[in-house]
Order: C-alpha cells, then sequence, then structure tokens
C-alpha cells in the first residue's frame, strides 16, 4: 500500500476511537440564537431611539443613513463587540470569485503619550477600499487598478466571527460596477417589492412593502481528513478524478435518513450551534441518498437575509468540519456513480401585513390574489427559462443536471394535477365581459376551492427543475457550491418585469370599460395559454420528454458553455437595464468571469488527472506488472514449457493488460494535454469556453477508463489512491 495512503487510513483509524470532539448542547437551542449578532434587541440595548428608529427605516423603507447616525452605530456595534473579546472587524463581502472574502483590521489606534485606545467610527463602518485588483471584474477594469469599494448593507445584521466583527457589505469598482452578488440582489428585491406591491393595490391596499423569501436546503459531503489529503484531485478539484465504484453504493437506499453516525452527529450539533449565534435558524439535519452525503436546512427568512446566511454557513460548515477531522465537500459532484450535491431553492413572496401571496387564501378574493403572483411567476418562468438555466450554469453543476439524481437541464415548471385542472378551466373564461352566471361558477366552484385543492396536493416531481410545493416555488436545480444570490436575483427580476407588464394590462382593460376582476381573469386566461408549453407533470429524465420539449420550443441547454451563450441574449439584457438591476456593461462582465471560470475548471482538472495518471497510476501499475513479470520469470525457471504456459496463462494475460491500459493512459494524456494546447490559443471566451467542453473535458473519460480498470487489476497495497470504498464508508 502506498506511504500515503497507508498513513491516512492508520490515522483515519486512530480517530474514530478518540472522543476529545463530542459536543455538550445547551438544554435549549433557542438560548443561544443571535448572540453573536447585532439583532434588533441588541440595537434596542445599544442604540440611542433616533439610531435604532434611523436604522429601523434603513431596513424597511431603504431610507438614507445619515453620518451622524452611522456614528452612533458604529460605537455601539463596537463596545457590544468588545464585551463579547472581539478585537478587530471586517467589511464580510460576496466577490464574484464564489466565496466570502474579509480584510479584518484591529480597533487599536495609537494615541499620544504611548497610550493606544480602541475606536471605530461612522465613516469606516459605511465604507472600506479593500484591494481589488485580484478579484474577477470580467474587464470592467485593469488588473493594476485596484481600487475597488465596500459599503455597509444595514439590511442583513452585523455578527461576530471568533474575535472578529463582520459587516455584511456589498462590493463595488471605483466606477461604480458591481463586483459582487449581493449589489444586484439588493436591486432585484427593490424591483419585485415595487412591481407586486404596486399589483397588491387590486387586492390589499393595506400592503405597502412585499418582500421575497428563500428557504434553501444545503446538501453536502463529509470525508475523513486524512483520506481526503491523501486525494491530490479531492485537494486541488474539490472531486474525484479517478475511482472505480465499490460493490455497494447506494443501491439499497440504507443511507437516506437512516440514524446519523455519532462522529457526524458530533459536527451536526456543533455546526447547529454556532448557527444558532450566528442567527441562522437552522432546523432540519439528515442523511442524504449517497453515502456519506447529509443535509442541512433552516427556516424561510427575508431572502437577501436568508442569502447571506447560505454563504456564512458554508464557511462555518468547512471549519466545523476540520475541527472535527472532517473535510466538507460542496463540490456538486465528486464522486462517480453517486448522487451529487444540490441546493433546492425555496422562493416565495411575503407580505409586512404578513401574507404568504403564493399560500391561497379562506374566500374568492384571496384566490384571486394568489392566482395572479402563482400565474405571472408560471409566466415568468416560461418567458425567461433560458436566463434560469444560465444562472445556474457551472462547470461542476454540467455533472448533476440530468444525470438521474437532479432535475434535466430543460427548464419546466410541475404543478400538480388538481391545480393543472383548475388552470384549464380558467382558460375557459370568456374573453371580455363575464356573465352573472359565470363569475359565480368561476369564482365559487374554480377559485374557490383550491385551499382543498392544495390540502390534498402533497407529491412532488422531483425531476422537476422548478415546482410548486404547495406555499412556494421550489428551485431543485441550483448546484451546492453556488451563492444563492444569482438564483435569486434572476427569480425577483423575471417577476418583478412580469408584474409590471401584468399591471399594464390590466389597467388598460379597465380602462376599456372592464371590471377590475374581470380584467384581471383576462389577463391570467392570456398566460395561461402562453405559458401551456412550460407545464410539465411527467418524468422529467425521459427521453419521451426531452423529445416532446424540443416539439414545444423549450430549450435544452446539456452544457454550461451552451447556457452562457444565451445569457447574452438582447431580451435578457434588456430585462436587467430595464429594471435597473445591471447595466449592460456588468451583464458582459460576468458573462465573461462565468466563460473564464468554466474554462479554468475544466483546464485544472485536466491537468490534475494528467499529472495522476503519469506520477501515480502508470508508476504504480508498473511496479505491480514488474512484480508479476517476476513470478512468471520464476515459474519459468521451474516448470517446463508446457506446464508453465499452463500455469502462467493468467499471469500473462494479466500482464498484458496491464500494459494495454497503461498504453490506452498515455495516448490519453498526451491527447489531453495537446487539447489543453489548443485552448488556451483562443482569444474568445465564448469559444475557448466550448473547445473546453467539447474537445478538452470529453478526453476525460478516456484517461479515466483504464486508469479505473487498473485499480481492479493492481495489488491493493500498491493502489496510491484511497478508493470509494474507503472514503465512502467511513464514520
Amino acid at each position: 500500500m502506498s506511504t500515503l495512503r497507508f498513513k491516512a487510513l492508520e490515522t483515519l483509524s486512530f480517530k474514530n476511537f478518540r472522543s476529545e470532539n463530542a459536543v455538550t448542547v445547551p438544554a435549549k437551542l433557542s438560548e443561544l440564537y443571535c448572540s453573536n449578532v447585532f439583532s434588533e434587541d441588541t440595537m434596542r440595548e445599544y442604540l440611542t431611539k433616533e439610531a435604532f428608529n434611523s436604522i429601523m427605516d434603513a431596513i424597511k423603507k431603504g431610507s438614507k443613513i445619515q453620518r451622524p447616525v452611522a456614528d452612533q452605530v458604529a460605537v455601539a456595534m463596537k463596545d457590544w463587540a468588545m464585551a463579547k473579546g472581539v478585537t478587530h472587524y471586517t467589511h464580510w463581502f460576496q466577490p464574484l470569485t464564489g466565496s466570502t472574502a474579509e480584510k479584518h483590521d484591529s480597533f487599536f489606534t495609537p494615541i499620544e503619550g504611548g497610550k493606544a485606545i480602541e475606536r471605530f467610527s461612522g465613516n469606516l463602518l459605511i465604507q472600506q477600499e479593500p484591494d481589488a485588483s485580484s478579484f474577477p471584474n470580467g474587464g470592467i477594469r485593469n488588473t493594476f487598478e485596484a481600487r475597488g469599494y465596500t459599503a455597509w448593507d444595514p439590511t442583513s445584521p452585523a455578527f461576530i466571527m471568533g474575535t472578529t466583527l463582520c459587516i455584511p457589505s456589498i462590493f463595488i469598482s471605483y466606477t461604480g460596477e458591481t463586483l459582487d452578488y449581493k449589489a444586484p440582489l439588493l436591486r432585484s428585491l427593490h424591483a419585485v417589492d415595487k412591481a407586486a406591491t404596486d399589483v397588491m393595490q387590486y387586492f390589499d391596499k393595506n400592503v405597502s412593502k412585499v418582500v421575497p423569501t428563500l428557504g434553501w436546503e444545503q446538501e453536502y459531503f463529509l470525508i475523513d481528513s486524512a483520506l481526503y489529503k491523501s486525494r491530490p484531485d479531492l485537494v486541488l478539484t474539490g472531486k474525484t478524478l479517478l475511482g472505480h465504484a465499490p460493490a455497494k453504493g447506494q443501491q439499497l437506499d440504507d443511507h437516506y435518513f437512516g440514524s446519523i453516525p455519532t462522529r457526524v452527529m458530533n459536527f451536526m450539533k456543533d455546526l447547529e450551534i454556532e448557527c444558532m449565534k450566528l442567527g441562522i435558524p437552522v432546523t432540519t439535519r439528515h442523511n442524504e441518498v449517497a453515502p456519506n452525503q447529509f443535509e442541512m436546512a433552516p427556516m424561510f427568512e427575508e431572502a437577501n437575509v436568508a442569502v447571506d446566511h447560505n454563504s456564512l454557513v458554508m464557511d462555518v460548515m468547512v471549519r466545523i468540519a476540520h475541527k472535527h477531522h472532517f473535510n466538507a465537500l460542496l463540490h456538486e459532484k465528486p464522486f462517480a456513480g453517486v448522487n451529487g450535491s444540490g441546493k433546492h431553492n425555496n422562493w416565495s413572496l411575503g407580505t409586512d401585513t404578513g401574507e404568504n401571496l403564493l399560500s391561497p387564501g379562506k374566500n374568492p378574493k384571496k384566490n384571486l390574489q394568489f392566482l395572479t403572483f402563482f400565474i405571472n411567476t408560471i409566466k415568468a418562468v416560461n418567458e425567461y427559462s433560458d436566463l434560469l438555466r444560465a444562472g445556474i450554469a457551472s462547470a461542476n453543476n454540467d455533472h448533476r443536471l440530468g444525470a438521474n439524481e437532479a432535475p434535466p437541464a430543460i427548464i419546466s415548471v410541475f404543478i400538480g394535477s388538481q391545480l393543472y385542472s383548475v388552470l384549464s378551466e380558467l382558460e375557459k373564461v370568456t374573453k371580455g365581459k363575464l356573465s352573472p352566471d359565470e363569475k359565480t361558477d368561476l369564482k365559487l366552484n374554480v377559485v374557490g376551492k383550491i385551499p382543498e385543492i392544495l390540502l390534498d396536493n402533497t407529491d412532488r416531481n422531483r425531476t422537476s427543475p422548478f415546482a410548486f410545493t404547495g406555499n412556494k416555488f421550489e428551485i431543485r436545480a441550483v448546484g451546492s457550491s453556488a451563492n444563492c444570490a444569482e438564483t435569486m436575483t434572476i427569480m425577483n427580476s423575471i417577476v418583478a418585469k412580469q408584474l409590471r407588464d401584468f399591471k399594464a394590462e390590466v389597467d388598460a382593460l379597465v380602462e376599456k370599460g372592464l371590471k377590475k376582476d374581470e380584467a384581471i381573469f383576462n389577463v391570467l386566461r392570456e398566460y395561461i395559454k402562453q405559458s401551456k408549453n412550460i407545464m410539465f407533470e411527467g418524468d422529467g429524465y425521459s427521453e419521451d420528454w426531452a423529445n416532446e420539449a424540443k416539439k414545444r420550443g423549450l430549450s435544452n441547454l446539456k452544457t454550461t458553455p451552451e447556457a452562457l451563450e444565451r445569457e447574452m441574449d438582447k431580451k435578457f439584457v434588456d430585462l436587467y437595464e430595464e429594471l435597473e438591476v445591471f447595466t449592460h456593461r456588468e451583464v458582459e462582465a460576468r458573462n465573461e468571469i462565468k466563460l473564464e471560470k468554466y474554462s479554468t475548471t475544466i483546464d485544472i482538472e485536466a491537468r490534475v488527472l494528467g499529472d495522476i495518471a503519469r506520477n501515480h497510476i502508470i508508476p504504480c501499475a508498473l511496479n505491480y506488472q514488474n512484480r508479476l513479470i517476476e513470478n512468471v520469470k520464476g515459474l519459468k525457471d521451474i516448470f517446463d514449457d508446457k506446464e508453465f504456459k499452463k500455469l502462467a496463462k493468467e499471469q500473462m494475460s494479466l500482464i498484458a493488460n496491464i500494459s494495454e491500459n497503461v498504453s490506452a493512459i498515455k495516448l490519453a494524456v498526451e491527447e489531453l494535454l495537446a487539447a489543453r494546447e489548443t485552448a488556451h490559443g483562443i482569444e474568445d471566451g465564448q469559444k475557448r469556453a466550448t473547445y473546453f467542453c467539447d474537445n478538452v473535458k470529453t478526453l476525460f473519460e478516456k484517461v479515466r477508463k483504464p486508469a479505473d480498470d487498473l485499480e481492479m487489476m493492481v495489488d491493493d497495497e500498491l493502489w496510491p489512491l484511497t478508493k470509494y470504498r474507503e472514503m465512502l464508508f467511513t464514520r
């Protein structure tokens, strides 16, 4: 057995018997909730009434915070944080790298007389200037132009991590373009708030604000740290590029919702404690389908806070995992042959009066309100399905989509057969004015029965990328490592645009003499007709659906380069510019960044695969082959030719098979590296990504297949890489 693999397994064996990481959980997790958050209750305690009201107005109404108030808030934050042992502060932001970023500064300030004090002012709270030279920018500025600004987002509360006060912030360039995920999310929240509030005036004039909500479900793998470090591909790419499937994987479904292993439970308890302190309302934990795969999920929150919390929990998860000698894998497909990981985004709209706009009410008026937002959301997805597909596109997620474990790349909407019947009835509404009998039948027999329908409509279509699940839409195709902000920005934007158009059409019909309800029914009727192609109730994995989707005119964008090319469609760029979510330049820059990230990811994987094949697999195979050759030579010395041929037949065949596979690997690696070089010579980002997809990535299997075959031939003691059966079945 290779030294690295032997040490990894030996370390694992030792650690499994240690109890140093047993976790003591408090009697009530609620006692810890928000203890490390500058929450509303904390602000009441530390702020003057004037400052508190100013902050609440900024959160609820988007009002600007004046500099004197910011000074008060800064001092209050510092005093609260220092009372908890904090020494530094940072503007915590989410650049387009896909992870979070922070630059720590100390409260410590030297003063005259060789003394020092702790200071934190409103200026430092509101704005910081980190070095932005190495963050992705898509050509918005030159590398030598390092200036970028972080600006405080008061709508997401500050929190403490270790001894650092973290202040959620946006990140922009010197010229004002966004360089992060949060700024466009905030713009989209404003757009959908305005559009939805305007539509709500048809139903409830008391509503003055509509807030998108998000409930995310985070899937992940846990791998013993020693085993993780013994796999160069896991360390460098987040996934295994080689590895033969074990005899037992997930076929028996015995891991799914099974009892949680003790060591994993200790990790989960520790993670939940940290989440509670940070105000992340985690309530769910369980084993997922694949071995060593798990899931956690919180309660619904306002979308901006929920996005911050998901980014934060991915960071915390990795830190806590290390404490328990695990590595948390957030890659969408770390192991071939077992399910990958996703992150379901459950999206809805709530009002400042406490309503969920995607829940029906107790009377026809409330149900018409529900149908308005329900049908407009479906129409929005129908109009902008390619944009939604582009928003979930990545090199990692391409491994999942359509692989009988995640929704297909074809965007469709599942609403259940009963709601589909309701929409079919609404489609029959007479165009123009309704007769009294039609109104009565429609309101009582169709709209009035929606609550009863939803009560029994509890089944889900796990193959649908966009499914209605009772009081929310579940976007099931988002990748586990993705920042939720991108999908939420798209959802908010397309629904805002759709609601704007809806209101304009309804108002136009009212001006022509139709009553409000009649106008609403008329417009919804047309929307149902226009959106029927995207509604699908069947098996999204079937070939029949792929053929049917093509007939319906739905896109099947199977790869990231295909999806990202469609992202630059004028229709999508115009949408963002109209809503002031992105400028054309910002859309272009982000598209460039995503294409570059795709190419770089495939390029790194190609290099790592080539290195492992040449430096680990081939030498190991030749070593074992030499042993076999020596053994065959020994047999030849002992037996006569007839007996020798009989006894050495299988070994000779094995020697030949090893040679064939080694030769196949060598030729495939050379072809792979040559393709990489060709890709590097392509200047256009879209063409380069497409080449990496079609001509580099497709060669991976030519290296992997013979390498995985060798894994089943070579002596287990010699094989250099920790095997799937060792990584996936450790506790």
